[in-house]
């Protein structure tokens, strides 16, 4: 079963059916939250279907088209991360993430993407992964700045949110990039080690 460690604190693990009282619970807790910026937050209105939804990542897992994780926060389902579906043929894949919003301002989700990052990168050996973020979506935006992704661009009315149409900024990052970040670590690690 896919489960990676992110902190002492932290794990990011597959959702599974048992999961799904407390992924209703933590979408329930934030609907105001998350209602703002995710179009599907308002079609989960029972615990069966966060069920559903689980069943369908699972599928996802075992078609080797991704993965939904679930972010673990001492002990609690803190959030969700997933690849949204993977194109074999240009080994490419779209990332996407949210937080309860109790969770927020934590670090979980920068710490979270980068382990995705690692995982395409240096397990599955992607070439790009890409991640779009309304323009208005700080808190969504900063994750992918702060990783060193290259805005590489906006999309005009990409999505259709509860107040209308919004555009969004689209980040990529390619393996040659992530393998320099990560060789350019290690010596600084050896360096001050």
């Amino acid at each position: 079963m896919f489960t990676h460690r992110i902190d002492s604190a932290t794990y990011m693990k597959l959702l599974e059916p048992q999961d799904s009282d407390k992924l209703f619970q933590l979408i329930d807790s934030s609907r105001e939250h998350l209602r703002q910026w995710l179009p599907w937050v308002d079609q989960n209105t029972t615990v069966e279907h966060s069920r559903q939804f689980i069943q369908h990542t699972l599928a996802q897992f075992a078609a080797n088209d991704g993965f939904t994780a679930g972010i673990w926060y001492q002990g609690a389902l803190a959030g969700v991360i997933g690849f949204h579906k993977i194109d074999w043929q240009n080994r490419s894949t779209s990332l996407g993430y949210w937080l309860g919003e109790e969770y927020t301002g934590l670090g979980l989700m920068q710490k979270a993407v980068s382990k995705s990052l690692d995982y395409a990168f240096l397990e599955l050996r992607l070439n790009r992964v890409e991640i779009r973020s309304a323009i208005g979506n700080v808190r969504s935006r900063r994750i992918p700045e702060k990783l060193n992704f290259t805005h590489e661009g906006t999309i005009r009315q990409a999505e259709k949110l509860v107040y209308g149409y919004v555009n969004h900024n689209v980040y990529g990052m390619l393996l040659e990039e992530w393998e320099a970040k990560e060789n350019s670590k290690t010596n600084d690690d050896e360096v001050n080690g």
